[in-house]
């Protein structure tokens, strides 16, 4: 938008000014959620609707800087490590000879041609999606816009225009801007240059100042990449992150070339990032001693990586088992790596099964050079139950609320009724998972099947009530957390926005909202927050049923009253402890 939001003041008002939107995204045919809030008291939404309406007045403005240099590469046939799509015309051709010179079969050949030609439609289609982004960009000029919000069922958030926001890839975010510039103060300057090296996925196990005095060697590598980014040597290029690599580096450049870098006026966001945001929530959840230390809510001198410590648990076993003539683990042997465990760590968290984090883990080994692939699916199989082991060792209190959050929406499912539950911030949720409903529309030319899973008239779906219930419920406390540090930040008079668990702001008021945000995770984990789930449950499940169904399913709602009562216990963590920790988001 090229003006503010119209403010949220209920839940279908808000955002554009124009097109109707409403506060709620929904999956098609799901009505549950706005009959839901429709039916929920308006002052319980304020808080809700006060963090979007935060979240949407933050003013943006296009980096020309980059854009320019995108659209160089753009029109340049583009550059797919830099994200830039080239042109279909730079497809593969499908060839007709073997390997060894030998004509291909007519088999062979025909998926060769078939294979080139879905990696054209692919190269197509995103180097249309990029040329509408630049559009819109170049279009936007040096005009400030605005990015209206509204949420998902859990109440999560997302800017409501779908193709150009912060929410994109590197690509997008790397044109991105604050419209509202702020001086960097005397210590902006420091955390331009520790952004840069996080950008760039170099020094992760670091402490801060070892980045900063990094940052400070390679200094002359940073100013040749603001400077020339396309002729110089271009280091840039190497980061994890490059545009937004670039751009920082153009940042620092002008920065410090300023007469006073402290008054110097900067416009550029800078991340705070959730260490394995989900797990944080479980082990303060569970006062998990062990667990907390991992994720980094404990002060530590260098940031703790659970991902590099379940990898080495992970190595520990497989040692131990190639010792017992175990032969998958003998050929495992130096492939076992933080980035081979790390998608499903992150997963496991959001409800992953062993399925799907076994084929996480074929995707990483199938990247990896030099491993026999013949023995993927076996190496697959073995690690992810070696996974799952450490993770059970390591976060004792996360497997036991996981197991009863799970139970409960089973049980509950079970009765006939979907899992609801009311956020902290007062927000009501309800899963949205019914068996699916065909129906069948028949016409004189044809007769069309449609599938519906949604149709809250259907019994809910079991298996996905259960599976779905605890990464909906942490989803739903990392943005309730999320939206308590947007209204405090605002407060405070902070520019702030969000990418889920990533937090960005002006470098100046780094140090107020790192402050901020740990006090409302304190203030939140506080609360007696699965006490109150318990309490909510056997209110609307097991209070006030007629005595006619208690009587028929006496067992299943002994087992269910038995269950909700019995919330799981905690450990010996103190909370306070998290406000003193550098690394709980850096």
């Amino acid at each position: 938008m090229l003006c503010p939001p119209v403010p949220w003041v209920s839940p279908s008002f808000g955002a554009y000014i124009l097109s109707p939107t409403k506060l709620m995204r929904c999956i098609d045919g799901a009505v549950q959620h706005q009959l839901l809030l429709e039916k929920s008291p308006r002052g319980n939404l304020f808080l809700v609707m006060d963090a979007l309406n935060q979240l949407g007045n933050c003013p943006w403005k296009v980096n020309q800087a980059i854009l320019e240099v995108v659209i160089s590469i753009f029109n340049d046939k583009g550059d797919e490590k830099l994200d830039v799509p080239p042109p279909p015309s730079e497809a593969p051709q499908p060839t007709r000879l073997a390997l060894g010179g030998t004509p291909l079969t007519k088999a062979a050949l025909k998926r060769e041609i078939t294979q080139c030609r879905k990696k054209a439609m692919e190269m197509f289609s995103l180097r249309m999606d990029a040329l509408y982004k630049l559009s819109i960009a170049k279009h936007l000029g040096d005009r400030a816009f605005w990015f209206p919000h509204n949420m998902d069922f859990r109440g999560r958030t997302y800017p409501c225009p779908p193709h150009f926001n912060h929410l994109g890839n590197d690509l997008t975010r790397g044109i991105l801007l604050f419209a509202e510039g702020k001086p960097l103060g005397p210590r902006g300057l420091d955390w331009l240059k520790i952004h840069l090296i996080n950008l760039t996925g170099l020094k992760k196990k670091s402490a801060l100042q070892d980045r900063l005095a990094y940052a400070n060697e390679i200094l002359e590598d940073v100013l040749d990449s603001a400077d020339h980014p396309l002729t110089g040597r271009k280091w840039w290029m190497d980061a994890d992150e490059p545009w937004q690599a670039l751009a920082c580096c153009m940042e620092i450049a002008r920065a410090t070339r300023a007469p006073d870098p402290a008054a110097y006026i900067s416009h550029f966001p800078i991340h705070q990032d959730g260490s394995c945001n989900g797990l944080q929530h479980y082990a303060a959840l569970g006062r998990d001693v062990i667990g907390a230390t991992s994720v980094n809510l404990t002060p530590c001198d260098v940031p703790q990586d659970v991902y590099s410590s379940v990898a080495q648990q992970v190595e520990l076993f497989r040692k131990r088992d190639a010792e017992q003539g175990v032969k998958i683990a003998q050929i495992l042997d130096g492939f076992i790596g933080r980035k081979v465990v790390k998608q499903t760590v992150m997963t496991v968290v959001y409800g992953v099964t062993r399925y799907g984090g076994r084929l996480q883990i074929e995707k990483r080994l199938r990247e990896i050079e030099g491993f026999p692939q013949e023995y993927v699916w076996e190496a697959s199989h073995y690690l992810v139950q070696q996974v799952f082991t450490s993770l059970r060792e390591m976060f004792s209190s996360t497997r036991e609320i996981q197991n009863w959050l799970t139970d409960s929406a089973r049980l509950i499912a079970k009765t006939g009724r979907t899992v609801e539950w009311v956020t902290p911030l007062g927000l009501p949720v309800i899963q949205p998972y019914h068996r699916s409903k065909t129906t069948q529309v028949n016409s004189s030319m044809q007769t069309v099947s449609l599938k519906s899973c949604f149709d809250a008239s259907q019994k809910p779906d079991t298996v996905k009530q259960k599976n779905a219930f605890p990464p909906n419920f942490i989803h739903s406390l990392d943005s309730t957390h999320m939206m308590l540090t947007a209204l405090h930040c605002h407060r405070r008079g902070l520019t702030f926005v969000s990418v889920h668990d990533c937090y960005w702001t002006h470098a100046i008021t780094v140090d107020i909202m790192n402050q901020v945000c740990r006090e409302q995770f304190v203030e939140l984990h506080s609360q007696p927050i699965l006490q109150q789930l318990s309490k909510f449950m056997l209110q609307k499940y097991c209070a006030n049923l007629p005595v006619e169904r208690r009587k028929k399913k006496a067992q299943e709602h002994h087992q269910l009253l038995q269950l909700l009562s019995t919330v799981p216990e905690r450990g010996d963590f103190d909370l306070q402890k998290v406000k003193e920790s550098t690394y709980f988001f850096g």
